[in-house]
């Protein structure tokens, strides 16, 4: 289905070509000055130059051309040459009425369906969930559903952080703690305990003191350290008992990481690590030295990315350190690599703080370099702002700690439960489930409405506010919708037809409404959830002064009373729509 814009930037490059002008001087643009019209085009003074004649004549021409035209209820020409365009209720009423029976409201097919990774999340095991995983976990969700919807494939990889120092770290501490565990026993040659000997919690705790330990500027600090290493070292070695500690680590940590996300309402299709190409690494800096792209710098391995173009300094993507160990850029270009042999994606797209923009150029400049890439394969990076406090430093706890996600999620429900059960008559496990709903979105529109790599301010009694610009006052807007359709008692079809608008507050809502097919495209195009959110906020705006400027279920005229009923629903489901791509739902009512 055609976006509206581009009917009606036809229909005037129509007279203009009827007038005896170039039709792409026809290209029509919503209203700067909505109190004088709708729409406007300007292609009279851009054609001025080229036909040697003033622009309030060629828009006169125009104008005179579209006189026969069904789209506009309204034309009219403004110096020095402005067309000033209104629509015609019954174009849009039929335009609202194909949107309605049309899949997706409108939404085309793609030409060509691309298969997408997505890499977000990028947690490392052993340490819990915090604020700063929000914005990943949040932004690429949204992302990989906004591509879905869009009729692509999606495939959403969390790329755990599951093999490096950290896990010697865990290890080297737990040999010290409980030396007599089997696994420290390279003799031992019987079967490993099934039950991990650590809890999450134990996990937890044992990873920042380790950290700590290993950074202390003694002769205690440096032999653990060296120990950490040397424990890394065996692990990546295959030694059997450091494996199979290993394997206790990451299930215990995956296990409470899905618990976690299942909190956010946030699923991967792959639960990938570093460690899961480990053994492809070797091959591929083989590859780059017999390829000659790869050479010895001060004993590192390095592959050189400057290109004549660039403005500033682009240092070399080193592959392998001068004692040989791999780095970030090793395992993510050997994960590029993996996933150009499984899966042949057409798109890469990858989330992180937007602090890594340099380190992803390099790493997509190697990856082209040494061609782990076919020419037509996109590397994209999203880059994301920091999540502030109020006081516009990182986001703490009280006592000036990181704040863990998970008990940020547990306030913000907490908080939510209690505005909800106030005053309402709801059983408790509706209450719960209705705070956790609009809880969600209030965190992942807080989240969301902001262009991703602009650092935002993590306001909670913001977010969770029921009026202004939040995911509450949204939800409200659906909840209400729901409650007037529920009273009316039957079930409402929108497929059957809108009618011709009656008020102005109607028509602008009809209008918000025809806009949704092109701006659902523009966010895809622009990989922009902050996009979805605008037109939401504008859509339940909309909504909003229509339903308080208009009689509803009191109108007696029974044709125009469905005909309003319809729109509604029509909303509603427009609205949900959204909201899924979003990452969150409405509850029935609040």
């Amino acid at each position: 289905m055609e976006k509206l814009l581009d009917l009606l930037s036809a229909e005037v490059g129509a007279a203009f070509e009827k007038a005896g002008y170039d039709k792409e001087l026809g290209k029509v643009a919503v209203s700067n000055r909505p109190d004088l019209c709708e729409y406007q085009c300007n292609g009279s003074l851009a054609g001025a130059k080229k036909f040697k004649k003033a622009p309030i004549m060629i828009a006169n021409e125009v104008a005179e051309a579209l006189k026969e035209s069904k789209a506009f209820e309204k034309v009219e020409v403004c110096p020095p040459g402005f067309l000033n365009l209104n629509l015609d209720g019954e174009f849009l009423k039929n335009y609202l009425d194909e949107m309605a029976k049309a899949p997706k409201y409108g939404l085309k097919e793609p030409e060509k369906k691309l298969k997408v990774i997505v890499d977000y999340g990028g947690p490392n095991v052993a340490k819990p969930l915090h604020v700063g995983h929000l914005r990943s976990a949040v932004i690429g969700e949204s992302v990989k559903r906004i591509i879905r919807y869009m009729g692509h494939e999606a495939i959403g990889d969390i790329h755990l952080g599951d093999w490096g120092l950290q896990m010697g770290l865990i290890i080297a501490e737990l040999k010290l703690r409980k030396p007599e565990l089997p696994y420290f026993d390279e003799s031992f040659e019987g079967e490993y305990p099934e039950e991990a000997p650590f809890t999450i919690g134990e996990l937890e705790e044992i990873y920042p003191f380790a950290s700590k330990k290993s950074k202390e500027d003694s002769d205690e600090g440096r032999a653990f350290k060296e120990e950490a290493m040397n424990c890394t070292f065996k692990l990546q070695s295959g030694v059997r008992g450091y494996r199979a500690l290993w394997k206790h680590i990451l299930n215990v940590s995956v296990t409470d990481l899905k618990r976690n996300y299942d909190n956010l309402d946030v699923t991967f299709d792959l639960w990938k690590g570093e460690s899961d190409v480990h053994d492809i690494i070797p091959g591929m800096v083989q590859y780059m030295k017999d390829g000659g792209y790869a050479y010895l710098s001060d004993g590192a391995l390095v592959v050189d990315v400057k290109e004549e173009t660039d403005t500033k300094e682009m240092p070399p993507c080193m592959i392998l350190k001068s004692d040989g160990a791999s780095l970030y850029n090793t395992t993510d270009l050997a994960t590029i690599m993996d996933r150009m042999k499984n899966y042949h994606p057409d798109r890469m797209i990858y989330l992180t703080d937007k602090r890594q923009e340099l380190y992803f150029e390099q790493v997509f400049r190697c990856a082209r370099k040494t061609k782990l890439v076919d020419d037509d394969t996109d590397l994209i990076h999203i880059g994301f702002g920091t999540v502030n406090g109020k006081d516009g430093h990182a986001f703490k706890t009280r006592d000036g700690g990181v704040q863990r996600l998970e008990y940020l999620i547990r306030d913000i429900n907490d908080q939510m439960f209690a505005k909800i059960s106030e005053g309402r008559e709801m059983s408790e496990e509706e209450a719960k489930d209705t705070a956790k709903k609009v809880a969600l979105a209030a965190i992942k529109y807080g989240d969301l409405s902001n262009q991703a790599s602009k650092d935002y301010i993590f306001d909670i009694d913001r977010f969770t506010s029921f009026e202004g610009d939040t995911g509450p006052y949204l939800l409200y807007t659906v909840v209400r919708i729901k409650s007037i359709l529920k009273k009316y008692g039957k079930e409402v079809d929108i497929t059957n037809g809108l009618h011709n608008y009656t008020n102005e507050s109607e028509k602008k809502l009809c209008m918000q409404l025809a806009t949704f097919n092109a701006m659902m495209e523009n966010a895809y195009d622009e990989l922009a959830p902050h996009k979805i959110c605008a037109y939401l906020y504008d859509l339940a705006n909309a909504f909003n002064a229509f339903y308080h400027e208009t009689k509803i279920l009191s109108e007696e005229d029974e044709e125009k009373k469905i005909g309003y009923l319809r729109l509604l629903k029509f909303v509603q489901v427009v609205m949900e729509s959204c909201m899924d791509v979003l990452g969150f739902s409405a509850p029935d009512k609040m």
